[in-house]
């Protein structure tokens, strides 16, 4: 009986301590947070970061000569004037769509707002 009693007592200590967890992470995605670590360390000051330079995407690329025109654009001519293939002219038009960067006007021409 002695060994059944301490076995329950180790599990509602493990029981708490899970309990606890839990909620620590709760709290952390409720805040769209990363888990805070519990172990005490001292802050080290790095210096700042030297700050590359901003890449233009192919989507920033493509929105652009879409926004520059103002009757709009075919993909024909997005493929020309960026060099990308098909496909990927394709699927950024879509997806900009999509997100309502872009709007049709009508079939396969597209214009920004």
């Amino acid at each position: 009986m002695a060994i059944l009693k301490k076995d329950l007592n180790a599990l509602r200590n493990d029981f708490k301590a899970l309990e606890k967890k839990m909620e620590k992470l709760l709290k952390a995605a409720e805040s769209n947070a990363k888990p805070q670590k519990t172990t005490k360390a001292k802050a080290v000051r790095k210096a700042p970061a030297k700050k590359k330079a901003a890449q233009v995407t192919a989507t920033d690329q493509i929105l652009k000569i879409i926004k520059r025109s103002k009757k709009g654009v075919d993909v024909q001519t997005l493929k020309t004037k960026t060099g990308f293939d098909d496909k990927k002219v394709r699927n950024i038009v879509f997806r900009a769509a999509k997100e309502g960067r872009i709007k049709k006007s009508g079939r396969g021409v597209y214009v920004g707002f």
